[in-house]
């Protein structure tokens, strides 16, 4: 399906320069210390007052001399005007508290996501409370990948610089003016609280951030602060939400991998994947399992149990599934003597299958 997707800019730019994709938009690429080793920034023409900048990158030397290469090589000397983030995951808001500090402007954001990095952020030295370990004890983890978690914990803040103590709070639906055009924020939930996208009906435009991408799926996961939530179903509704207010002739611009258009063949090849995803967990789910039990359903590559960090995305993603197959009572779950939670499928009565 992923063939049927046009990409007009095949090449990216490297870091430090700079690529037109339309009139006054620019495409930056910054690196990133991870297995997803980039993400895609958008400059805004912003008029008299600058360039508005889209993300941020993650904090990091290589991204802030990536940044200095900028500033070298901008196309003008007009600063930016302001620093909209797309949500609060640390390769798009690591660098907002820097840029925004250095030139003096406002940071645009949703409330719940700036809030929740704000509460994220105060972990950062702090010990594993025993509601975050227990979470990882219910999911199946060994007692040596509990103990590297207690090692790694509150690291969330360190690829953040401190975010400015006010911001100025987007809200789903408003139209924001930058330069010469007008905005739209439409906010979705499940990879991130408030997930905010930017849409231009003018320049047939959107800024999807990490809600639609072109080459990956979105981490949809439950994490220790809400173990019970379904966010898989706020994901899949959030999809459903976009399609139905972005028609399919945008140029979409995605926080990872290339700029492409075919929004709408792209949303229907994630859904489906998705839900091909549950069935096979369906069909597994035949017997008790743990969430640890049930990687090979939704993940074709296998997961270490001594790579905590991809343990942990992976366990995440397996109980976004989980808790969503138990909110629509086609799973049942228990704990069993040690506290470890085991799920089964259940049949459309209730019983258990």
């Amino acid at each position: 399906m992923a063939a049927a997707l046009d990409y007009p800019y095949p090449d990216p730019p490297a870091p430090g320069t700079q690529l037109e994709v339309a009139p006054g938009v620019r495409w930056l690429r910054m690196p990133l210390p991870y297995a997803l080793n980039h993400i895609n920034l958008w400059g805004l023409d912003d008029g008299e007052a600058g360039w508005a900048l889209v993300d941020t990158g993650t904090r990091t030397e290589a991204t802030a001399a990536a940044w200095r290469q900028q500033f070298a090589n901008a196309p003008d000397a007009r600063p930016l005007s302001r620093v909209f983030v797309t949500h609060m995951h640390p390769d798009h808001v690591g660098m907002a508290g820097w840029l925004t500090r250095r030139f003096g402007v406002r940071l645009w954001m949703t409330r719940l996501e700036y809030l929740s990095c704000r509460v994220m952020l105060s972990d950062t030295g702090r010990e594993a409370p025993q509601d975050a370990t227990g979470f990882y004890q219910r999911a199946g983890w060994s007692e040596a990948a509990i103990e590297t978690y207690r090692a790694r914990f509150g690291n969330f803040g360190k690829h953040i610089h401190p975010l400015p103590d006010s911001f100025r709070r987007l809200h789903d639906g408003e139209v924001i003016r930058i330069g010469a055009h007008d905005w739209r924020v439409i906010v979705g939930h499940g990879h991130s609280p408030e997930h905010a996208c930017l849409y231009s009906a003018t320049q047939k435009l959107l800024v999807s951030g990490d809600q639609v991408l072109p080459r990956i799926s979105s981490n949809v996961s439950v994490n220790p602060m809400e173990p019970d939530a379904d966010p898989m179903a706020d994901w899949l509704a959030s999809l459903d939400k976009v399609q139905r207010e972005v028609p399919d002739d945008v140029l979409v611009l995605p926080s990872h991998g290339e700029c492409f258009r075919g929004l709408h063949v792209r949303i229907d090849a994630l859904r489906r994947g998705q839900h091909v995803s549950l069935d096979r967990l369906r069909q597994r789910l035949s017997e008790p399992r743990r969430a640890i039990d049930v990687f090979g359903a939704l993940f074709a590559r296998a997961i270490d149990d001594s790579d905590v960090p991809l343990l942990g995305m992976a366990t995440g993603e397996s109980l976004a599934c989980l808790n969503h197959l138990v909110h629509r009572g086609e799973a049942t779950v228990e704990l069993d003597e040690a506290g470890v939670a085991w799920y089964r499928g259940a049949g459309p009565s209730g019983a258990v299958a």
